[in-house]
């Protein structure tokens, strides 16, 4: 377990809903990953993140799928590709990722409470 924290240092962490709105495979990356293009509504629009979640996905499955991200981490550049948001997910028994997700859709940019 980590550290402990206050609910207004957890209340600093903006995480939002979006929808996959485009996937490209990622071939540069070291581990294999897909570029992701995903919809957080019109108060932040269209972000870019580099996702390693090619065990259990593929393009197909991923396209208009809903995805939890942060929204307020500084960009980081991953290879050529400058990735705007955390795309969130859990490690399965064996290491590869599995996307958090929504149980129903909800609007694009919702925040988490």
């Amino acid at each position: 377990m980590s550290d402990e924290i206050s609910f207004a240092e957890f209340e600093k962490v903006d995480i939002r809903v979006g929808t996959i709105v485009e996937v490209e495979p990622f071939p540069e990356a070291r581990k294999p990953a897909f570029k992701l293009k995903i919809d957080f509504g019109p108060e932040i629009g269209v972000k870019k993140s580099s996702a390693q979640i090619t065990v259990h996905y593929t393009p197909e499955t991923l396209l208009g799928r809903q995805v939890l991200g942060v929204v307020n981490f500084p960009p980081r550049q991953i290879g050529p590709v400058r990735s705007e948001v955390l795309t969130l997910g859990f490690e399965d028994e064996n290491g590869a990722i599995v996307l958090a997700a929504v149980e129903q859709g909800v609007p694009n940019g919702k925040k988490m409470m």
